[in-house]
């Protein structure tokens, strides 16, 4: 079982690792596809007026430009530890412990906007990009990585439990991946789309997913692996989707 999560806008600073390098990245197949977009990002980030455009970034976060300016010489640290924000807090990847820990590292792979898809250890700088910025000269991100990225995703073992957002899904698309719904249900039963809590209810999914001891292969052993969790999870309305229902945080 591979859990497929988003990346972040939100990168923690620094880190302990040597400066990039390709070579040590998971799915070297992609390479040619990260120098390219990598060396790209560098270049513009000359350029502060013409990165906030593409990034939509304002003056204040001129850092964030400073971030793909040192792209090739900055620390790094693994994916896990790099991204941040609501669902990796949820997911706290960092307190699982022994076997659980272990697992995670071999379950968790994060789709990015630049690197393609990287495993929980793969060491990389902080860096903006993301799935819908438009870089000078260049069509959308997702018409840049389908072709590189999607024989890597059918190439997949297991069940991929997909929790990537749209824009996210769209550099790539897995066959016969499983997409999760969070559905908030309010004390009529009538049932709306979280949009606030999503990443978090993700979160919690994946931190389940991820250190269980459990292996399912198939969307009824997935369900069953939930469903004992004590998770109110349901089939959706596609073949491979589930709606995973949380309480309306508004009661």
């Amino acid at each position: 079982m591979l859990i497929l999560l988003p990346p972040s806008e939100t990168k923690s600073d620094g880190g302990d690792g040597p400066p990039l390098e390709l070579d040590r990245l998971s799915f070297p197949g992609l390479n040619p596809a990260r120098k390219e977009l990598a060396g790209e990002l560098v270049a513009l980030a000359a350029d502060v007026p013409a990165s906030r455009a593409a990034l939509g970034l304002s003056e204040r976060q001129d850092d964030e430009i400073a971030r793909n300016a040192a792209l090739w010489s900055a620390p790094t640290a693994p994916a896990l530890r790099r991204y941040t924000g609501v669902l990796y807090d949820a997911l706290d990847a960092g307190s699982l412990r022994g076997a659980a820990a272990a697992r995670a590292g071999e379950r968790l792979v994060v789709g990015s906007a630049l690197f393609g898809l990287l495993r929980a250890a793969d060491p990389v700088p902080a860096y903006r990009l993301s799935a819908g910025s438009s870089l000078p000269g260049r069509g959308t991100l997702a018409a840049f990585w389908r072709p590189a990225l999607e024989p890597v995703l059918a190439g997949l073992d297991g069940l991929v439990v997909d929790l990537r957002s749209g824009g996210y899904t769209g550099l790539g698309r897995v066959p016969g991946a499983v997409t999760v719904r969070v559905l908030s249900e309010r004390p009529d039963g009538t049932r709306t789309v979280v949009s606030h809590f999503n990443k978090a209810a993700k979160g919690r999914l994946a931190r389940l997913l991820a250190g269980s001891r459990a292996e399912p292969n198939d969307l009824p052993g997935l369900l069953r692996v939930i469903r004992r969790a004590g998770l109110a999870i349901e089939r959706g309305a596609t073949a491979n989707e589930l709606d995973l229902i949380v309480p309306d945080p508004a009661g």
